[in-house]
């Protein structure tokens, strides 16, 4: 007699008959298990790995604050010497953008207000760094950029404008200088 396959209640959803499965002991055969462990997690999805899904998601929604100028300049004070230059880089950099939108909407006298705390802060970014041997290079690096960014913005001013943007520039690139020297102090020879 041919056994037909069909898909009943005598058959499971891999084609074995019930009855099949066990052994005489009652015990799944070795093929079953190996099967079984297969395919236990594709019937539904991880519990865990949709909890974790969910608080990824949720975390990823939250609004992230971001720090003020004058939040950071607070917690200049109390921060250790090796944190100075990070937060220094950081408040000059959120002065530096805050001159970029001033001096684009030919605000001057407030530009050049932001333009002197971004050069003060540099000079101390500077300072805490060559004084805790931390923060060097990536301070550097920043001042570079914030040289760059400085000439972006000296050339879209007239000329009567430009006086402090150079003044500005050529202080950072007395920081940079200084930053090099310390971090390269044997030098060329």
């Amino acid at each position: 007699m041919v056994e037909r396959l069909t898909w009943g209640r005598d058959r499971n959803r891999h084609g074995l008959r019930v009855s099949q499965r066990r052994d005489r002991g009652g015990k799944l055969r070795m093929a079953e298990k190996r099967l079984w462990r297969r395919t236990r997690f594709r019937s539904g999805l991880n519990p865990v790995f949709l909890v974790s899904l969910l608080a990824a998601t949720f975390a990823h929604t939250l609004p992230r604050v971001e720090p003020t100028v004058e939040s950071l300049k607070a917690k200049l004070s109390s921060a250790s010497v090796g944190e100075k230059p990070h937060l220094c880089i950081d408040i000059a950099k959120m002065q530096l953008a805050e001159a970029d939108k001033l001096y684009a909407a030919s605000d001057i006298d407030k530009a050049q207000a932001a333009l002197t705390d971004v050069v003060t802060y540099s000079e101390l970014a500077r300072d805490y760094s060559i004084q805790s041997h931390k923060y060097q290079k990536q301070s550097e690096i920043a001042v570079r950029a914030m040289i760059r960014k400085l000439s972006d913005i000296q050339h879209s001013l007239g000329t009567a404008d430009q006086a402090p943007l150079k003044d500005a520039v050529s202080r950072l690139d007395r920081v940079r200088d200084d930053l090099l020297k310390s971090m390269f102090k044997k030098g060329v020879t």
